[in-house]
């Protein structure tokens, strides 16, 4: 029979119940007046002053724009390229360095590993980094932006941690069965692994989702430009304009601002939907990446 609590503990529990609410409700409210407010009549948007709990006069216009906008339309495809082809090279390269350092029998792996966390704590610099891209020719490329970053080394040490946990007499199985290091690596340690991968995905892909400083350097035509580049353009310059052709000039600032939210929204909810498919091997798949037993 479980121990009845006492007094104390019930108010402790209470007000942790309370203060979690209190730090989720503040948390969560500005999502959802950024989506109230995009569904909601321009005017009524302008002249809110107080909270907004609901959409005040439904009206989806302010999407309309958006899509109506071939930037957006085009920015979104260039973004949703950089994420999968970057995430997928992201993933391949971290697991071939990650496998390769989790071997006890590789020669100079503790200098290596020197050398790649020491990159985390210290950085040539953005100058040398652009004269690079400059020499290497892949200034105003698809590939600026996949290239940096293709390997973090704060993700190559959970996965290579996570690696060192698949049992060594799986590998010796597989050695005996004829298997090389490729073979061990794609269809007996990255199978073991797919909680930590899964997390690999996560930090990569909302990475490259929401990637815009590279972009800003880096590229220069238009038609390369990643969503966010738009999302910054409309929200810091306040440039609505293209969006919001055949409106009145006195309606263009109330509608403006409506479009900034439902820019926003369409930036922000393709991510999202990562998570739920995601979270479940999130928690195990860091702690795997993070302790060694």
């Amino acid at each position: 029979m479980p121990a009845r609590r006492s007094i104390g503990e019930l108010l402790f529990d209470s007000a942790n119940v309370l203060i979690m609410l209190v730090v989720s409700l503040a948390t969560l409210y500005p999502l959802l007046y950024v989506l109230f407010a995009s569904l909601s009549d321009p005017h009524e948007v302008v002249s809110n002053r107080g909270l907004m709990l609901y959409p005040k006069g439904f009206n989806l216009d302010a999407y309309a724009m958006v899509f109506r906008n071939p930037n957006i339309l085009t920015a979104f495809g260039n973004t949703l390229f950089y994420v999968v082809f970057g995430t997928l090279l992201n993933i391949a390269l971290t697991a071939m360095g990650a496998y390769a350092l989790s071997r006890r029998k590789l020669m100079l792996k503790n200098a290596i590993m020197f050398m790649i966390v020491f990159t985390m704590f210290f950085e040539g610099g953005m100058v040398p980094l652009y004269l690079l891209m400059q020499k290497l020719q892949l200034l105003d490329t698809r590939l600026a932006l996949i290239v940096p970053s293709a390997i973090s080394a704060f993700n190559l040490i959970i996965m290579r941690t996570a690696f060192q946990g698949v049992p060594d007499s799986l590998e010796e199985a597989a050695r005996i069965d004829g298997a090389g290091d490729w073979t061990i690596l794609f269809r007996v340690v990255l199978p073991l692994s797919m909680p930590v991968v899964a997390v690999m995905l996560l930090f990569y892909g909302v990475s490259h989702w929401n990637s815009w400083f590279y972009a800003s350097i880096f590229l220069q035509s238009r038609e390369l430009y990643p969503l966010q580049i738009i999302l910054r353009e409309i929200l810091i310059a306040n440039d609505t304009n293209a969006m919001s052709v055949g409106v009145g000039t006195s309606d263009q600032m109330a509608v403006g601002e409506t479009i900034k939210y439902a820019t926003i929204i369409v930036a922000t909810v393709p991510i999202l939907f990562l998570y739920p498919f995601l979270q479940k091997y999130f928690v195990k798949g860091v702690m795997i990446g993070a302790i060694k037993e």
